[in-house]
């Protein structure tokens, strides 16, 4: 037997080896470790649509990952994108790079490139916001900031340090080192 005929013979044995360890592996599932043993579910590129009590769209949801944490029951979002909608059905939307949701879901936190735009409706005057950091309490109808917010609206640049919004009332302030800029409408 020459040394190119065993090497062949030994490939031959190890392939089926190898396939028969595969199909006797294939129906047990995988165990989970780690980061996944921590997690209830997940939820990949999905969108989530809450009802209020009349059976009316409250929030929509839409996001490319969801994980909700087995030991606190909290959830984690990637670059969520949240569609409010206002009494005419126009949705203003608020994004962000992450977002937490306690386990109660009585607090939303989102951070990184938090961003707030009106509805693209000529009923409605272009305003956004801008922050780091928009902690927001749908229960209570309002959000909270600490950091620096800026807010655009038509004619008119607001910032300061420190936000409190009562979507309820639809009022809003700033609590530190505001400026004001007025610019004529053209």
């Amino acid at each position: 037997m020459n040394l190119r005929t065993a090497l062949g013979g030994l490939l031959l044995v190890a392939a089926v080896l190898s396939g028969w360890a595969l199909l006797r592996d294939r129906d047990k599932a995988p165990e989970a470790t780690g980061d996944d043993a921590s997690r209830d579910y997940v939820l990949h590129d999905f969108e989530i649509v809450a009802l209020d009590e009349q059976g009316r769209e409250s929030t929509t949801l839409r996001a490319p990952l969801l994980e909700r944490t087995r030991s606190d029951e909290t959830m984690t979002i990637q670059t969520p994108l949240f569609l409010l909608p206002d009494r005419d059905g126009n949705h203003w939307e608020l994004r962000s790079d992450t977002g937490w949701v306690s386990a109660n879901g009585e607090t939303l936190r989102l951070t990184g490139n938090v961003s707030g735009d009106s509805p693209r409706v000529p009923t409605v005057p272009p305003t956004t916001f801008r922050t780091e950091q928009l902690d927001v309490f749908p229960n209570e109808n309002r959000a909270t900031s600490d950091g620096l917010v800026t807010l655009t609206r038509p004619g008119m640049i607001q910032s300061g340090v420190g936000f409190a919004l009562n979507s309820s009332d639809k009022t809003y302030q700033f609590l530190s080192q505001v400026k004001t800029r007025y610019t004529p409408r053209q």
